[in-house]
């Protein structure tokens, strides 16, 4: 039976990766891009826990055999069919154990041959974790600005491009504020978060510096490891200027518009609402706010959110960043994003580029 130990696998260029975890344990944490072909349902899990604990491995061995064994040819045959996307055929379980060993089995019977996964997702996260610390490139150049001056639209932008960007915001589900999960689902918890910044930084492996937006340390379900922020702290810094009709429009275009036709939209934006209403001291305010998200009229609410709440709790985090600030004035974020480069490259962070940035 082949093997591979998680710092081989984190070599690899284009795994297929099956995790035959069931779906709960699955969605509490995977590999990034792995593929979820469970041995059993979460109830199945349950059960086969249940005799375990009440009549001994020996018997909760045989309820695992009586679930699987008619799933086994559906489960081969979508494993197989899956092998043929990618270079290698890696089968996770939990701790490596007795799951991926008998899938691993199943397939080598088939003539399909894989490699089991030593330690199960147990031993990636903790080969992530360990090496987390060291992963991160020697200087951080963080964006800030106001809420709507689009500065994960400019990291977007530069990262199309080629520039070594970590979208935080992408990698924890969440837009970073009290509004930030809306059209995202309820976020990623830490687990997966931890995976995609170990994936986002092997994507930048090899340069001097990597851009990133300035976030507070938590981000909805997620906290920033220690060594990220201590970068961020000693980076080099832009602050994003724009005017708040722009800033108002591009709220609009991504929490409005896409989604203000959804079931779920008007409840969550309440429920959303309430926690800010609780925060602003102001009755007149309040007021104005519970009117105008009655009455639909959102730009009206962004409007006295930014006003009245984002922007005043913002320009003291530049406190918290030791170097200097340099501001990048701009109309819209492509315009932004085209000075950033200008700055970059006088910075000589980058080199030149050999294509044109839009």
């Amino acid at each position: 039976m082949k093997e591979i130990h998680a710092e081989d696998f984190s070599k690899l260029k284009n795994p297929v990766i099956i995790d035959v975890r069931s779906p709960i344990e699955f969605k509490d944490g995977a590999i990034p891009g792995a593929i979820n072909v469970p041995l059993f349902t979460n109830e199945e899990r349950v059960v086969i826990g249940t005799v375990y604990k009440q009549e001994g491995q020996a018997a909760a061995k045989w309820r695992a055999m009586e679930f699987v064994s008619p799933k086994i040819p559906d489960m081969l045959h979508r494993i197989k069919d899956l092998a043929s996307s990618g270079d290698e055929l890696i089968i996770n379980c939990w701790r490596g154990g007795m799951r991926s060993n008998a899938v691993v089995t199943f397939l080598e019977f088939s003539g399909i041959y894989s490699w089991r996964f030593v330690g199960g997702y147990r031993a990636y996260r903790q080969y992530i974790l360990s090496q987390l610390p060291t992963m991160f490139p020697e200087k951080a150049v963080v964006f800030h600005g106001l809420t709507g001056v689009g500065k994960t639209v400019i990291l977007k932008r530069l990262m199309s491009n080629g520039y070594p960007v970590l979208d935080l915001e992408e990698m924890a589900g969440h837009r970073g504020s009290i509004f930030g999960t809306i059209g995202l689902g309820d976020g990623h918890n830490q687990k997966t978060f931890d995976s995609l910044l170990f994936k986002g930084l092997k994507e930048i492996q090899g340069s001097s510096y990597f851009l990133i937006e300035a976030e507070s340390k938590r981000i909805g379900k997620a906290v920033q490891p220690e060594e990220l922020m201590e970068k961020k702290r000693q980076g080099i810094n832009f602050y994003i200027h724009s005017p708040i009709e722009q800033r108002i429009k591009l709220l609009i275009d991504e929490y409005v518009t896409p989604y203000k036709d959804e079931p779920w939209y008007d409840e969550k934006i309440q429920e959303s609402l309430e926690k800010v209403l609780r925060r602003v001291k102001n009755a007149d305010i309040k007021n104005e706010l519970i009117e105008a998200l009655k009455n639909r009229k959102y730009p009206e609410l962004i409007e006295l959110l930014l006003e009245h709440y984002y922007d005043p709790r913002y320009d003291h985090k530049r406190y918290e960043y030791e170097g200097d600030f340099i501001d990048i004035p701009a109309e819209n974020p492509d315009e932004a994003a085209e000075m950033i480069i200008s700055h970059l490259d006088a910075l000589t962070l980058k080199e030149k580029k050999e294509m044109p940035l839009f």
